[in-house]
């Protein structure tokens, strides 16, 4: 049984880290109070049960409702805990709950045998002996006990031994367990979290961590690279599991994100939708959603994490005090120490250096990946230790430098360094720097000067033109080296700030003190100088201007002959700057181009692009590419992008890019001709032109390279383009929102790679009956809310495409397209070789006795055909059948569904709507289990049957079979268990059938 404290709470209605199920008499007073406070001292809410509450045979409904509100039960089996038949009620009451999957039950068996709780021997069958006298006139509830001990004696727990050694460090690794267990929502911290305990605790205590009166809001600040981020991970880690709130928030690189454009609307997104659990909040401005977390979040207790503040802005968007509820707790790190003290932050803890040793136990793991070094290192690793001052990065990379080496390679290593002050200790970075080679050393400096925060892609097409083919091995190196990042998710190349300021760094020590004479220009004020002045020379090769928002809106006067001097410029990023006119001159040796509101209608004239590879001129006021003359001028232009380009009505003649592979001019809201050159690329692999709501007509295309087509949001577009040639690399086309588009021309089944086809938003569409013909490598045709979409029959007939053609589709759609019972008569029988099909939420009245012919299909659903009422054909394989609120269909129907032969081989599982048991059922009974005496021999199928309201049960909930026989609980393999699963639904009940068990 459980053991009292109002400490742990009484309120069923709070939720529960753990629950715990002893014998007081047992262990209250020693190993289960020991358990209870260690527990409750690593912040994890346990459940113990007041000692008052133990009177009485049956547990309470108020117990009963804890352990259902728990994430793990602790069950300590004692020596006379099955002398309890309240614990053993509490027992079943766990394992019931388990059973449901919602519950992970740990037993402990102290200083009981596991085989004696299993068999129920020793004191465990004395016990059961007496409560067999005392409960003879219940036999039901003793088999269920007896079933409980079994079940808990089965499963995976922790034995203690009179003389098995210290009861607390058996205690410790139980609460040890317990923590992985409740913890999913933790944050990866650290790969080495050294000498992080101590920091945890002590901002804890800033914290005043448990206390309820008013909002906690403290600042973790110093310079970069002291680890503040990590330090705010962990103690966001123990936070959740310590304290219950309404909702946690970890806001990374705030710094960062605002920067972008809507960055602060996009953090306030992040954060109600993560307090709130809610998706696609939309955000109209900044004051706006500071209204709404005003509104939404006042009265929650939430913890909140701001990681990487830079401005004032910031916290008044998305970080005051005075938004969040009582004990809610704010934890903002920054290099900033006076913007704390602005918002008026009055408790802040200072990062610092790790001490002796913690930073040659930091060293050691990079350097060697384990605790401990071969001794023989142990004077470099110090020496090390000194020269880095304690700074964790510093650590991270030298470690990382030097994993592997010889000690005369840490030896020589250590005479690069120089022993510098504390606030030059940037400084220390630069030797993993002066370890590259020369070329690995230029990416390092183009990517922290220019390229952070770009796409490895990116990166890959951008870099070539001013290197060799080593690309990927120089990013290769960079990233063993710690010097920077690519993120799984998304690709994106990163590095640490400090490593970035280092790296600036190096780039400025070693760059012409005259911004005209640099290779890279990365300083909008000494960019902004070169433009203005025209002081450029042939020394630049690269120039990255990334106004900040506050600096967007201003207008750049600058010289538009300032490019002539810079001759040998390759890259050139521009992103939100307005400048006041357009240029007058790009060098021929331009590789790049990127220019987010490109001011002039046109490039220049007198551009010689033949070294262009990349043009990308978004949001720009451009409307002629001027791509005209000889091809050789644009032999290298590889992508091309006019994203959103407002005033573009044309694309023009483009039949000199020969080598492009990628055209986009998506959102381009005005575009009204594309020019028919553009359907012969041949090395095209991309093509978009998503929402060009005002485009009427696209050329043919005979494009033998593409791999992407996106037309879809051309709402006036009027029909889809013809197709001149086989196209074999298309393998997928989704159309969305092609209002105009009312078929698919006879030569898309030039399309003849193409494995699936998205059709979405297509009204009154008409699909070609012999689709299957025409796309031979098809596999999956989906439609989805397509009004009025309807078979159109082929000038062929159906009866000949039909007899020549072996259909590959074997998942298809036509889910919401206000389809009738026609249907059915033309080109559905097509798909004869489909596996799964989809009709949901269509307008028909029966499926058509021809579904016997489709062999292949085995599972099918038509939930929310409300009109559906008969079914005269079942497919001889369907192994799952839905048809939920399907309310017309007829008895018939339903007896035809529920068919002995239907289901003999087993694992069906079949949902529609009726009220009658299938008459096949030998045995029924009612009530919580169902019961049946055999002779002998145990048969072969055993069929259960469940009555339940529809409104409890859902995915979640579905009860699963379980056999007993003779009291034992059979396991039952994937194998032989096999499910049917028949939902009968009528005034809110619902019928549940199960089977087989073999």
């Amino acid at each position: 049984m459980a053991w009292g404290s109002s400490s742990s709470s009484s309120s069923s209605s709070s939720n529960y880290d753990v629950f715990l199920s002893f014998r007081g008499e047992d262990t209250r007073h020693a190993f289960t109070g020991h358990l209870y406070k260690a527990l409750h001292d690593k912040g994890i809410h346990t459940f113990i049960d007041d000692e008052k509450l133990q009177r009485g045979e049956q547990i309470t409904r108020a117990l009963m409702e804890a352990i259902q509100d728990s994430r793990v039960a602790i069950t300590v089996l004692s020596q006379n805990y099955a002398s309890s038949s309240f614990c053993l009620d509490e027992l079943a009451t766990i394992l019931h709950c388990h059973q449901r999957k919602r519950l992970l039950v740990i037993p402990v068996f102290y200083k009981v045998d596991p085989s004696d709780v299993r068999h129920q021997k020793g004191s465990y069958a004395e016990a059961l002996e007496k409560l067999e006298t005392r409960f003879q006139h219940d036999p039901e509830k003793l088999q269920k006990w007896k079933m409980a001990l079994k079940q808990v004696a089965d499963l995976s727990g922790y034995h203690f031994k009179e003389g098995d050694g210290y009861e607390f460090k058996f205690i410790e690794k139980i609460v040890e367990r317990v923590s992985r267990e409740i913890n999913p929502r933790t944050l990866h911290v650290a790969d080495y979290p050294v000498g992080l305990e101590s920091r945890v605790l002590d901002v804890r205590r800033l914290l005043d961590a448990g206390s309820d009166d008013g909002v906690h809001m403290i600042g973790i600040h110093g310079m970069g690279g002291l680890g503040k981020s990590t330090l705010a991970r962990a103690v966001y880690n123990e936070l959740i599991i310590a304290e219950k709130f309404d909702g946690f928030c970890f806001l990374a690189n705030v710094r960062e994100k605002s920067d972008k454009k809507d960055g602060l609307e996009h953090l306030q997104r992040i954060l109600l939708s993560e307090i709130l659990g809610e998706k696609n909040i939309s955000l109209t401005s900044t004051q706006q959603g500071i209204s709404i977390i005003q509104s939404r979040l006042k009265g929650k207790k939430v913890l909140l994490i701001l990681d990487d503040v830079n401005t004032h802005g910031q916290l008044q968007a998305i970080g005051r005090r005075d938004w969040f509820g009582p004990g809610s707790k704010i934890i903002i790190t920054t290099r900033d120490e006076q913007l704390l003290a602005y918002h008026e932050v009055n408790e802040t803890y200072e990062m610092k250096e790790l001490n002796q040793k913690d930073a040659l136990q930091l060293l050691t793991w990079n350097a060697f990946k384990k605790e401990k070094a071969d001794p023989t290192y142990v004077e470099v690793l110090h020496r090390v230790v000194a020269y880095a001052s304690g700074l964790p990065l510093a650590l991270e990379v030298i470690g990382s430098h030097l994993v592997g080496k010889s000690i005369e390679a840490w030896e020589s290593a250590i005479k690069q360094y120089k022993r510098i002050p504390k606030k030059e200790i940037l400084d220390v970075l630069t030797v993993s720097f002066d370890a590259l080679e020369e070329e690995e050393q230029k990416v390092f400096l183009d990517i922290a000067c220019c390229l952070k925060g770009w796409t490895l892609t990116e990166v890959e097409h951008i870099l070539p033109g001013l290197y060799d083919d080593c690309m990927k091995h120089n990013i290769g190196v960079l990233v063993e080296k710690s010097l920077i990042k690519v993120s799984w998710g998304d690709g994106v190349v990163n590095m640490h700030d400090l490593i970035q300021d280092m790296g600036r760094r190096i780039d400025q020590q070693r760059s012409s003190k005259e911004p005209g004479k640099r290779r890279r220009l990365w300083l909008t004020k000494d960019i902004i100088q070169v433009l203005d002045d025209n002081s450029g020379t042939s020394e630049i090769q690269m120039i990255s201007l990334d106004l900040s928002l506050s600096e967007k809106e201003t207008t750049i006067d600058w010289n538009g002959n300032a490019f002539r001097k810079i001759k040998n410029l390759k890259i050139l990023f521009i992103r939100n700057g307005k400048f006041s006119k357009g240029p007058n001159y790009f060098p021929e040796s331009l590789r790049v181009l990127e220019w987010h509101g490109y001011p002039s209608n046109c490039l220049p004239s007198n551009f010689p692009p033949k070294e262009l590879v990349i043009c990308k001129l978004s949001q720009s006021y451009i409307t002629s590419f001027g791509f005209h003359g000889s091809r050789k001028k644009f032999r290298k232009l590889k992508v091309l992008k006019f994203d959103y380009c407002k005033i573009l009505t044309e694309i023009p003649d483009v039949s000199v890019l020969v080598n492009l592979e990628e055209l986009s001019f998506n959102r381009c809201g005005n575009l009204i001709t594309v020019h028919h050159s553009i359907g012969f690329l041949n090395k095209l692999k991309i093509l978009s032109a998503y929402g060009c709501s005002k485009l009427t007509t696209f050329p043919p295309l005979n494009l033998t390279s593409l791999e992407g087509l996106q037309l879809s949001a051309c709402s006036s577009l009027e029909n889809f383009p013809e197709i001149l040639g086989e196209m074999k690399n298309l393998l997928m086309l989704q159309l969305f929102g092609l209002l105009g588009v009312k078929e698919l021309p006879v030569s898309f089944q030039n399309l003849v790679g193409l494995q699936s086809l998205i059709l979405q938003d297509c009204e009154n569409f008409l699909l070609p009956s012999n689709i299957i013909a025409m796309m031979p490598k098809l596999s999956s045709l989906l439609a989805e809310s397509c009004k009025g979409l309807q078979w159109v029959k082929s000038e062929e007939g159906e009866e000949k495409v039909g007899s020549i053609v072996c259909s590959n589709v074997d998942d298809s759609s036509f889910d919401g397209c206000n389809l009738y019972d026609d249907f059915f008569s033309t080109g559905f029988m097509q798909l004869d070789h489909v596996k799964t099909l989809s009709l949901r939420d269509n307008n028909f009245t029966f499926l058509p006795e021809c579904l016997k012919e489709l062999q292949f299909l085995t599972r099918l659903d038509v939930s929310g055909c409300l009109r559906l009422q008969e079914i005269r054909g079942v497919p001889p394989n369907l192994k799952e059948f839905m048809a939920r609120e399907c309310i017309s269909l007829s008895s018939s129907s339903s007896s035809m569904l529920s068919n002995q032969e239907l289901h003999e081989a087993g694992q069906t599982e079949f949902l529609f709507p009726g009220a009658t048991i299938p008459e096949w059922f030998n045995h029924q009974s009612r009530g919580p289990s169902s019961s049946f005496w055999f002779r002998n021999k145990f048969p072969d199928n055993v069929l259960c049957l469940l009555l339940a309201r529809v409104e409890s049960i859902d995915l979640d909930d579905i009860p699963m079979p379980k056999v007993f026989i003779n009291g034992i609980l059979c396991k039952i393999s994937s194998r032989n268990y096999q499910l049917y699963m028949s939902l009968m639904k009528r005034n809110g009940t619902m019928w549940k059938l199960h089977t087989e068990v073999s």
